[in-house]
C-alpha cells in the first residue's frame, strides 16, 4: 500500500475512560488539600494489528499498569494546574509503554460552585524519534 495514503489514514487507539483519582489539584493550598478526585481520560496510538489478529493479551497493553502509572502521577504530589497534570500523565506514559502518542484528558469538576461542571484540558504529546 502507498505509504502516503497510509499515514493518511486515522490510526488504531486504546480507550480507558472516567478514571477519577484523588488529586491534589488546584491553584490555591486549600484546595490541593482537599485532595478531590479528577477525572481522566486515555487515548493511547499504537497499531492493534497484532494482538487483534493473534487474540494475546501479551501483544497488547496492560490496562492495569497504564491505571498504576495515572494513579500515581495524578495522586502523588501536588498540581496547581490540569495543564501540568496532563504534561506529567502524557509523559510518565510516553516514558514506560511501547505507544506512538497519546491523549490526555483531565476534567476537575466543579471548579467553579454552581456555574460549571467541569473544566478542564485536552492535550496529545507524541513519541520523540
Amino acid at each position: 500500500m502507498d505509504q502516503n495514503r497510509e499515514a493518511a489514514r486515522p490510526g488504531d487507539a486504546i480507550l480507558l475512560e472516567n478514571i477519577q483519582v484523588p488529586s491534589s489539584l488546584g491553584v490555591t493550598a486549600g484546595e490541593r488539600e482537599l485532595r478531590r478526585p479528577v477525572r481522566i481520560d486515555l487515548e493511547i496510538g499504537r497499531s492493534l494489528r497484532a494482538p487483534g489478529i493473534s487474540d494475546r493479551v501479551e501483544e497488547t497493553l496492560d490496562y492495569g499498569a497504564v491505571y498504576g502509572v495515572v494513579e500515581a502521577v495524578a495522586g502523588q504530589g501536588e498540581h496547581c494546574l490540569v495543564e501540568a497534570l496532563g504534561e506529567r500523565i502524557a509523559a510518565a506514559l510516553l516514558s514506560r509503554f511501547e505507544m506512538d502518542w497519546v491523549r490526555v484528558t483531565v476534567l476537575k469538576a466543579k471548579p467553579l460552585a454552581g456555574a460549571v461542571d467541569s473544566a478542564g484540558i485536552r492535550l496529545t504529546r507524541y513519541r520523540e524519534a
